[in-house]
């Protein structure tokens, strides 16, 4: 994998930035700012490489700083109960 390899965001959004979490030969895990129509949100990304091109399987996306907040609160109010 490229340093400089671009995940494949579609072409609706501008890619602003991204941080490859992870990357094998079937799988791309990735986070991104994006922006349409002059709004920037950030997005977590999974893409699953198959029929020879990455086709997006789940895109979950924070449009404002409110709701990474909660989402931030519910996943460091959860993350104790990973471990058993």
């Amino acid at each position: 994998m490229s340093k400089d390899e671009k995940p494949p965001v579609s072409d609706f959004y501008t890619l602003i930035d991204h941080v490859t979490i992870f990357k094998s030969d079937k799988w791309w895990e990735a986070v991104a700012v994006i922006e349409s129509f002059g709004r920037r949100s950030i997005a977590l990304y999974l893409w699953q490489f198959r029929d020879g091109k990455w086709k997006r399987k789940h895109k979950f996306e924070l449009r404002n700083l409110q709701e990474w907040e909660q989402v931030k609160k519910a996943v460091e109010a959860l993350t104790p109960k990973m471990q058993r």
